[in-house]
């Protein structure tokens, strides 16, 4: 069997990591306006990868999705394709599908009470699968370019498909690990060309055990994510498992993985001018969102050992 992505996958992730490098450079202004640009979002075909051609849409399959989310967080995309594709669009139904694939409408969903991107989205999935106005409280978090909201409850109207709980994990992991690959990308790099008594500081065990140890994570990680992916698309048994553990792994790699490398950094990885923070709080973001870590592996560990959950 060929767990090797296909050419076309292979092809979608190089178009996506040129657009987004040209349209989302790391020295941009973060605290500027920021550009979701969802119409050309819905021109690339992105927002409709999942989606059937007779609604618009590509009619690939969420593995395709979690390629794009990865080059995503990989670029600190600031727009709720995440929110859109990862968490509301399996609750959708074929015309609100259809719009979402045309770039008509933005969607996010609650979790835990909360709801990511309030105040950018047009209308929100409850946790009873209901649709409502994206109306109510905003509220700050720990990433300010994800900002979170308390739905203010209307007349919810219900929709045909389901919360998707494992695909909302696995495109949470997804981001994570384009965000763990970016910083082991910046942490290479500056131990490569900083230098400290003539040499680089690459060459040091302090520093080049940091990186190894964050690339042995990224890697599991990569793993991880494309099996919850494929499970995800295929609507395998394992789903379930398979996002709980991944979405558990890659939310701490990726933290971990920022940590590292803001101190292999040193002085500069501390300022505010540096992006780095910025991928950490994106980091802290996905980790915090939904179940965390803990509760994840405690999923995991109950199906490992056949617990039936209210027995």
């Amino acid at each position: 069997m060929d767990f090797a992505f296909t050419d076309e996958q292979l092809e979608l992730k190089r178009q996506a990591r040129a657009w987004l490098s040209e349209r989302y450079p790391l020295d941009r202004d973060f605290d500027g306006p920021q550009d979701d640009r969802w119409a050309e979002l819905a021109e690339l075909g992105w927002l409709g990868v999942s989606v059937d051609e007779a609604e618009g849409g590509a009619g690939l399959g969420f593995v395709e999705e979690a390629i794009l989310i990865e080059e995503l967080g990989y670029a600190l995309y600031p727009g709720p394709y995440l929110a859109t594709v990862g968490f509301a669009l399996a609750s959708l139904g074929p015309d609100d599908r259809a719009a979402v694939a045309a770039g008509r409408t933005k969607w996010s969903a609650e979790i835990r009470g909360l709801v990511p991107w309030l105040r950018s989205v047009d209308r929100v999935v409850d946790t009873d699968g209901l649709a409502h106005d994206a109306r109510g409280e905003e509220l700050v978090s720990v990433d300010p370019s994800r900002p979170l909201g308390r739905l203010e409850r209307t007349n919810g109207s219900p929709l045909p498909g389901h919360r998707d709980i494992p695909r909302a994990r696995a495109a949470m992991a997804a981001e994570a690990l384009g965000v763990a690959q970016r910083v082991l990308e910046l942490g290479v790099e500056h131990a490569k060309t900083r230098e400290q008594f003539g040499r680089p500081i690459g060459v040091y065990q302090a520093v080049s055990h940091q990186l190894a140890d964050t690339y042995a994570d990224v890697e599991l990680a990569r793993s991880l994510v494309y099996w919850a992916a494929w499970c995800v698309a295929e609507d395998d048994e394992q789903a379930p498992v398979a996002a709980a553990a991944t979405k558990a792994f890659a939310a701490e790699a990726a933290v971990a993985a920022c940590e590292r490398s803001i101190q292999v950094h040193g002085g500069t990885g501390f300022t505010w001018e540096h992006p780095l923070h910025r991928f950490y709080k994106r980091a802290l973001w996905l980790e915090g969102c939904g179940s965390r870590p803990a509760e994840l592996r405690g999923e995991v560990a109950d199906a490992v050992l056949g617990v039936t959950v209210g027995v």
